[in-house]
């Protein structure tokens, strides 16, 4: 782990607050975690970009964690969409919560939010994804998205024997994981002067907007496409879809390794994945903010290193994420402290 360590004093903690009931644009999902018993008066709010599915297994692990050490969430999403992240921001710190995480809709965003959640002393968690002020972000957890790109381009570049034309889906431009999964990816295009990239464009880590998009490709290149690389799972289930419709198949790889995505890599609509499992990234995010909260020490930055995922080694990750996933939840509390104390996030044993 890197980064300088950091503590914040023990927060005295009053009677148990209630959660808010709101609409989607931002006081908090009163569902998220409730129980109606009462909790320790720990409360985090937590805005993510959207509900994507990797977004949706981490609010799963988040959850589990919460419950497990009687943390209260508010939960926002914001649709992808900066100004209603920056209203959910603003809303969170207008209740007083304790701590709050975000998971950017775009890096370089939310400055002012920022500031005011260090005037209230509150304490901000990035997780998932950077904002570009890293002086009034406590702490991260962040994924290695440079190594991913890369990773899942060498095995498009495998799969075409070093040469052929490619799409890339991007997430939403601008973002982190978008940047840095792109920087990855163009570093190991640098190394093979007969793979060209026929377009790239966003698809914003939506399939169906990955349809469509992959649709005009296949309609404006045709025989000239050999292989579509996508930013994550979802966008490139979308391109696997597109090319259904359209009667071809040709080499798919993702990153995040959802359940769609590892039933893709078993079934070999995907040559291969990257697992970011969101239950274990989330939490591991919560984990470090309730450290924070308790007056403990934190890292600046915890980084997690994604592990490649291929038909060889698909099934064993097909456990965690999908087969067994409820008893994988039930001793997840326990598996994060493990990681945290040991600097390796993503470890699942």
């Amino acid at each position: 782990m890197m980064g300088s360590s950091l503590r914040r004093g023990a927060i005295a903690l009053g009677g148990v607050a209630l959660l808010l009931s709101a609409a989607a644009c931002g006081a908090g999902d009163e569902n998220a975690n409730n129980d109606g018993e009462g909790g320790s008066g720990i409360r985090v709010g937590v805005t993510v970009y959207d509900m994507s599915s990797f977004i949706t297994q981490g609010q799963e692990g988040m959850e589990a964690y919460a419950d497990a050490n009687d943390i209260e969430l508010l939960w926002n999403s914001a649709g992808n969409d900066v100004a209603t992240q920056a209203s959910q921001v603003e809303q969170l710190i207008n209740q007083d919560v304790d701590a709050i995480i975000i998971v950017p809709v775009q890096a370089d965003s939310l400055s002012p939010q920022l500031q005011a959640a260090k005037d209230a002393d509150i304490p901000v968690f990035a997780v998932n994804t950077t904002l570009t002020n890293e002086d009034l972000i406590t702490s991260s957890v962040l994924p290695d998205d440079v190594a991913a790109g890369a990773q899942e381009m060498e095995m498009m570049a495998e799969a075409l024997g070093g040469k052929g034309n490619i799409v890339i889906l991007q997430g939403p431009l601008g973002s982190s994981p978008e940047l840095d999964r792109t920087e990855g990816i163009e570093s190991v295009l640098a190394d093979y002067p007969d793979i060209k990239v026929l377009a790239k464009d966003t698809a914003n880590w939506k399939r169906d907007e990955a349809v469509n998009k992959v649709k005009n490709w296949i309609s404006s290149f045709g025989d000239e496409l050999d292989g579509v690389v996508a930013e994550n799972d979802d966008m490139g289930l979308g391109a696997v879809q597109a090319m259904s419709e359209a009667g071809i198949s040709l080499p798919v790889v993702g990153i995040d390794g959802i359940e769609d995505g590892l039933a893709a890599v078993a079934n070999g609509d995907f040559i291969g994945s990257s697992l970011q499992h969101g239950r274990v990234e989330l939490a591991a995010g919560l984990a470090v903010a309730q450290k924070f909260i308790a007056g403990d020490d934190v890292e600046k930055t915890y980084t997690y290193v994604m592990p490649p995922i291929s038909p060889d080694n698909v099934e064993q990750y097909q456990k965690n994420v999908v087969t067994e996933k409820d008893a994988f939840l039930a001793t997840l509390a326990d598996l994060i402290e493990k990681n945290l104390a040991s600097g390796d996030i993503a470890n699942e044993e």
